[in-house]
């Protein structure tokens, strides 16, 4: 059953520049009749086919990659010229910039007051307790409310508290108690940009572009978090962790504005940043969690998904940030733990690039399959701990995260209802959220238990199954990415069948077999779960 939701975005905007869909700028150049004709005849007195002397030439084959290469690029160009876009993934980065070093200048500011590693562990944990508990009312907060106007709000409050917080600390009048404060706000606008940003992204490109667009945004946060982590660390040891927060709250600023102008944009080309303005009347906060519930279950593709990086998560929490460092202690030094963790996000990097220029239908089966690699990391520390063969696995593992993430968000955005989707993304995000401390506070454990070896090893041989579990599903390799140029996302036909007839558990009854799951249909989960475990 299609959405009767209005379109959200059109297929062109002809006062935007770069509004042609980018697949038709992928083809190589196409021969005339005539010129096929000749090169037929030219072919025949050479004693060979029109086809094999296309296929044979050098020249012919060398012009279309190159071609190909500069159409891509130009594409990823006019993505940028995208003014709703740029300032849209522009807030994203500055969010994650900040979301990423509020954590590292908090601990030392709590160290800098004499506080205890207990009362670290209880100051940043309540940003993870405050991130859990409201991340559903901030997937609920985005479908009523319009999303960049739920944006602004979440960076400036974010700003104020930062920079208050900041300046309180540089003038010696920063007590725990505040600081705990500063700790709650951070972990609620984490909860609240999150599926507000992500479901607005497919308002401001059309969705020929979603891809490529997907994979810019990411490579934007990914960025955002590199920078964040280590001039968070680089400001507490050199000018204090004060000036970490102010810095902070500038950039939570910065934010803001960005995420303003994405809306002015917005607005001026009629597109409307919350389907669920066009209700006559919003229902009861708990009716519409449930109907998100609803969603999100209904869809085999998404649940099997969002169960699977439930146990990924968990499993890579537990090896790589509890483990990996004991690991690293105990044999090639923390200085190279930190450049194998640095691999890691250049492999993401570099896998932005790659997923950006891809015509990939199945993007989703691809990206399950390639989780698999996530068990790289683990089986090295497992085997030898060998740095050379630990950077290399880091490396392709950060790649095969952007090859999931961006078909994960791809497969919401083109599937998902726009009225509905933050409230499937804050489902998606809370699963991953809370997988994370179950891996971490069990690997130890379990490595005291049954040694580290053996624990990383039954690590590798979970993602394995878990990932082999998730390919079992028809909907999961079946779903098709990328449908016919113009169609607004989250109306595609079938978005809402099963093809196989299973409905997920909670789900309101069985579906139709001519869904989008299906093999060949004509329809088409962020940073790690489906929602957190990428850095989305």
């Amino acid at each position: 059953m299609a959405s009767s939701t209005p379109p959200r975005s059109g297929p062109s905007d002809p006062e935007d520049p770069g509004t042609e869909g980018s697949d038709s700028k992928s083809s190589g150049p196409t021969l005339s009749g005539s010129e096929e004709s000749k090169g037929s005849k030219e072919s025949k007195k050479s004693g060979s086919t029109g086809s094999g002397s296309k296929k044979s030439d050098p020249k012919v084959s060398g012009s279309k990659g190159s071609g190909s290469k500069r159409a891509d690029r130009a594409a990823l160009r006019a993505l940028l010229r995208r003014h709703g876009f740029r300032d849209l993934a522009l807030g994203r980065a500055l969010t994650f910039f900040g979301n990423s070093m509020a954590p590292v200048v908090l601990a030392f500011a709590v160290l800098d007051l004499g506080g205890s590693a207990v009362d670290v562990g209880l100051v940043v944990g309540a940003r993870s307790v405050s991130n859990v508990v409201l991340l559903l009312f901030g997937g609920l907060l985005a479908d009523r409310l319009p999303r960049p106007l739920v944006l602004q709000g979440a960076a400036l409050s974010a700003a104020l508290v930062q920079g208050g917080v900041g300046l309180a600390v540089l003038a010696d009048r920063g007590p725990m108690g505040v600081l705990l404060v500063l700790s709650v706000v951070q972990g609620a606008v984490a909860a609240v940009s999150m599926p507000a940003s992500a479901a607005l992204l497919p308002l401001t490109v059309p969705s020929g572009d979603l891809r490529p667009a997907n994979a810019l945004s990411r490579m934007g946060v990914n960025t955002g978090m590199i920078a964040g982590t280590s001039l968070g660390g680089l400001l507490a040891a050199v000018a204090g962790p004060g000036w970490g927060m102010v810095l902070n709250g500038v950039a939570f600023a910065c934010a803001a504005l960005a995420y303003r102008a994405a809306g002015r944009h917005l607005a001026a080309r009629r597109a409307t940043a919350v389907s669920g303005a066009s209700a006559p009347a919003p229902a009861r906060p708990w009716e519409e969690l449930r109907e998100g519930w609803r969603e999100f279950v209904s869809r085999t593709w998404v649940w099997v998904v969002a169960l699977q990086f439930f146990v990924v998560n968990a499993v890579a929490a537990g090896g790589i940030q509890v483990l990996g460092p004991t690991v690293a202690d105990a044999t090639f030094g923390r200085t190279v733990w930190g450049f194998v963790l640095a691999a890691q996000m250049a492999g993401a990097l570099a896998g932005g690039f790659l997923v950006a220029r891809s015509r990939s239908r199945h993007a989703l089966r691809t990206g399950v399959a390639v989780v698999t690699l996530d068990a790289l990391p683990l089986l090295a520390l497992a085997q030898s701990a060998d740095v050379v063969v630990l950077l290399v696995a880091m490396f392709v593992n950060g790649i095969a995260i952007e090859q999931f993430g961006v078909a994960w968000d791809l497969s919401l955005q083109e599937n998902i209802p726009q009225e509905k989707l933050a409230r499937v993304y804050s489902y998606d995000a809370l699963g991953s959220t809370l997988a994370l401390p179950l891996g971490e506070m069990a690997a130890g454990p379990l490595a005291e238990h049954f040694g580290t070896r053996l624990t990383l090893w039954c690590g590798v041989a979970l993602v394995t199954l878990v990932t082999a579990g998730a390919l079992c599903s028809r909907q999961v390799r079946g779903l098709t990415t990328g449908g016919p140029a113009g169609t607004p996302p989250g109306t595609r036909a079938g978005a809402h069948e099963d093809p196989v007839s299973v409905s997920g558990p909670g789900s309101p009854g069985s579906a139709s077999a001519s869904g989008s799951g299906s093999p060949g249909a004509a329809s088409a989960p962020g940073s790690l779960g489906p929602g957190a475990a990428n850095g989305a």
